[in-house]
């Protein structure tokens, strides 16, 4: 499937794989697709290993390093084909990749994502000091409760309460019931369609024979 962005980038599909896992980078990149490394969370010394890491495992392969959080992301390969229909050259991918196996996140936000709808989000401050889409979940509802502080502007709100966090996912991991009810993460409202955790090359796969198909679909209807 060759686009001016596949020509630009040199990769064989349209497909930009977003996430914080060097696994899922390398094994979208792998895949055909265009991974990229979210970075902010790292130090200079912890994203040259990560970085080292990946140029070993994708043999010269082209990808990226991405430092901000995108607003939107495109999560399907319907949606890949109306964006393509539309004139994009290619599909920023974020959320998706969370239902990955390479994802480092913990298994028990990873539950909640294969619980959750796409209602089941909601834009919120509190852990960045931005508006951030994630799941919902008690921390917001206790944030919501009148009289509860506004959030801090960014990047104080993240010095407040990342240390609150390392311990919400480290005993949500072991099981505690207060914490599993707190647990969350930043999801978009793709979080909806997960329905099991599989690995990253798999979903792009998925993700291009689902946007072929379409497209030949579209292409049926001229």
């Amino acid at each position: 499937m060759r686009t001016a962005f596949t020509d630009l980038v040199g990769v064989d599909h349209p497909v930009v794989g977003f996430n914080r896992s060097p696994a899922v980078v390398a094994e979208v990149t792998k895949a055909g697709g265009f991974g990229v490394l979210a970075a902010s969370a790292y130090t200079p010394s912890e994203l040259d290993a990560q970085l080292t890491w990946i140029d070993g495992q994708v043999a010269g392969r082209p990808y990226g390093v991405d430092l901000l959080v995108p607003e939107k992301f495109v999560a399907s390969g319907r949606q890949m084909a109306a964006a393509l229909a539309l004139g994009a050259d290619g599909v920023w991918c974020g959320s998706v990749w969370l239902s990955s196996e390479e994802d480092v996140a913990n298994q028990a936000v990873k539950g909640k994502f294969l619980a959750a709808t796409s209602s089941d989000t909601l834009r919120s401050p509190t852990r960045t000091g931005k508006p951030a889409r994630q799941l919902r979940s008690a921390w917001h509802d206790e944030w919501e409760r009148p009289g509860s502080p506004p959030p801090l502007p960014l990047p104080l709100q993240p010095l407040l309460v990342s240390e609150a966090w390392q311990r919400i996912d480290a005993a949500a991991e072991a099981g505690h019931e207060g914490a599993l009810r707190l647990e969350s993460f930043f999801v978009g409202q793709v979080v909806g369609s997960f329905r099991e955790v599989r690995p990253a090359a798999e979903i792009t796969r998925q993700i291009v024979a689902d946007c072929e198909q379409r497209i030949a679909e579209l292409g049926g209807l001229l």
